[in-house]
């Protein structure tokens, strides 16, 4: 019994290895855009943001399933969700290319959430002192799984025919990995036993926030909710701009040879940015953390135009790695304000905001890449917007910290 809990998260490790294939969007957005969608950025990027918004509806809703059924069928039920939206997708037409928003966007996204928050629950009851580790790990094998598939979907879209061709087949491949983990994975995703702890050690500084565990329905009459919620909206403005455009912004600055590496950079330094920052926030605090994460972001993004050559990468990767910060740090304090029981549901509903983000994100960002055509300076206006939420993000974190000394609890 003692070893069973490695099992579980070894197996949501593989599962979101796999999902971390959805930060790869930038891949595929130029010849979505050019074969789907007559060149229109903005509504190819929609596709993506309806993912990450459908991702958080999704792992509210899985949350929930899970506890009235169990997290084995749930993450195989996401699978199957995941897998069909990305076959179904390898048969969108020109003349009807809004069924990509509804097969790779709202059913990949559903099966994501599905899968994502339902693996790291389950982990995190099988190790309830070292939730914070185990959490840390498993978001940042989501990150790193951009690492890990950005080569193969390179290869797969050159032997597929290439930009505008490649991307029907490439889809039909990746239905398939999808549908194969997660199966797989779900026959290791069981709860431990009621009561059950597997491991010892002191709990962190942080695991007595919350003075008690609030229902989804009270974490919503509360302003620390909406707080959060809007802050986490506002902070990943700049970051989800650059993942979905880092492709056509290496190649608008000249380097469409090795212009996957934008795409290498910013899934590596996101996945490194999840684990970095998450152990920092253990010993800063939460919201210090973030207020840092925040300001970052709200300077990385104006010097987009600026940068050359190939130190666009280095900028590129710099911002993957305070916006990783972001997906670490967010659940946690998440656990924190509102306690763990409901957690799983509870951040679903936090992920809103970031889901209500990335369409933002998409729309800003596709509006004025439109206009730049091959000028990526004409997009500085979109990246100025993403400067100015963070700022009013980590102005929000500072009346959270506020609110946190009024109610005498620790600000962390």
């Amino acid at each position: 019994m003692k070893h069973q809990g490695i099992y579980p998260v070894l197996a949501a490790i593989a599962i979101q290895l796999t999902l971390g294939i959805a930060y790869l969007w930038s891949l595929f957005q130029t010849g979505v855009a050019n074969r789907l969608f007559g060149g229109d950025n903005a509504a190819a990027s929609l596709t993506f943001s309806i993912l990450l918004a459908m991702l958080a509806l999704g792992s509210v809703l899985g949350g929930k399933l899970a506890v009235a059924y169990s997290p084995r069928i749930v993450v195989f039920a996401g699978g199957v969700i995941l897998s069909a939206g990305f076959f179904l997708a390898s048969f969108v037409p020109a003349d009807h290319a809004w069924l990509l928003w509804v097969t790779y966007g709202f059913m990949g996204g559903l099966g994501m959430g599905f899968s994502y928050s339902t693996t790291i629950a389950c982990a995190q009851k099988w190790y309830p002192r070292r939730k914070g580790l185990v959490t840390g790990i498993i978001v940042s094998a989501l990150g790193f799984g951009g690492v890990l598939f950005t080569p193969v979907i390179e290869r797969m879209l050159a032997a597929f025919g290439g930009t505008e061709v490649g991307e029907a087949r490439t889809f039909m491949v990746l239905s398939a990995v999808f549908l194969a983990v997660c199966s797989v994975g779900s026959l290791f995703m069981k709860n431990p036993p009621e009561g059950h702890a597997v491991s010892g050690g002191k709990a962190g500084p942080s695991d007595a926030m919350a003075d008690r565990s609030y229902s989804p329905m009270e974490m919503l009459k509360t302003p620390q909710f909406y707080l959060i919620a809007v802050s986490f909206l506002l902070a990943c403005l700049g970051g989800l701009m650059v993942i979905g455009f880092a492709k056509p912004i290496a190649v608008d600055k000249g380097l469409a040879e090795t212009a996957a590496v934008g795409v290498l950079a910013i899934s590596l330094f996101n996945s490194v940015g999840r684990l970095f920052w998450g152990f920092v926030s253990d010993r800063m605090g939460r919201m210090n953390t973030i207020i840092l994460l925040l300001s970052g972001n709200a300077v990385l993004p104006l010097f987009v135009h600026a940068t050359e050559g190939y130190w666009v990468f280095v900028l590129i990767a710099l911002i993957g790695f305070f916006y990783g910060g972001l997906l670490s740090t967010f659940p946690s304090l998440t656990a924190d304000a509102f306690g763990a029981k409901h957690m799983a549901t509870n951040y679903g509903l936090v992920l809103l905001g970031f889901g209500a983000g990335a369409i933002f994100a998409s729309q800003i960002a596709g509006y004025y890449k439109n206009l730049a055509g091959g000028d990526i300076g004409l997009m500085f206006p979109a990246f100025v917007i993403a400067s100015c939420g963070a700022a009013v993000g980590a102005a929000m974190m500072g009346i959270l910290k506020v609110l946190a000394r009024r109610n005498g609890r620790p600000c962390s």
